[in-house]
């Protein structure tokens, strides 16, 4: 009987990888879902209850986490003769959000589209383009798939990649 092989592992532990812990901050549906209704200018409580109908226990554990961690930035206001309430406003941290994002609905609308146009288009201010996304190096060159590689951390010039 031949010998097992053992089994491959990513080049990467998931305790330091970076798009791990992306996915453990922000990766369940219902934070993904809030995080696009503030990028779309959602910010109260109950214009996000009625846009996603999540759970209000499980909205309002969600908006105190992304608070908690920097992603929102919690704002009371008060509405004439009302209490105050809070608002739920995009940080930096969450405006950043926007390249993932517009990669995500560019990977929706090619894969999961069928066949049907996409029902938005990100596009540019001046010129109404559709924008899409890309790598580009320092200098700001598109860099094809064919060309791109991986590199650990601490690897350097001249050593091995990972593709």
């Amino acid at each position: 009987m031949p010998a097992k092989s053992p089994p491959r592992r990513s080049p990467l532990p998931l305790e330091t990888c970076n798009l791990a812990r992306a996915f453990a901050l922000i990766g369940d549906r219902w934070s993904l879902m809030i995080l696009r209704s503030a990028l779309f200018g959602l910010r109260r409580f109950d214009d996000l209850a009625a846009e996603l109908g999540a759970p209000r226990t499980v909205l309002a554990n969600r908006l105190k986490r992304l608070t908690a961690a920097g992603l929102l930035a919690r704002r009371d206001y008060r509405e004439p003769g009302r209490r105050a309430r809070p608002e739920y406003w995009l940080t930096p941290m969450s405006a950043s959000l926007r390249l993932p994002f517009l990669a995500l609905t560019e990977w929706s609308d090619h894969w999961l589209s069928d066949d049907r146009p996409p029902p938005l288009a990100y596009c540019a201010r001046a010129t109404g383009e559709a924008l899409r996304v890309a790598l580009v190096d320092a200098a700001g060159h598109e860099v094809v798939p064919a060309e791109q590689r991986l590199r650990l951390a601490a690897q350097r010039d001249g050593a091995p990649t990972l593709g």
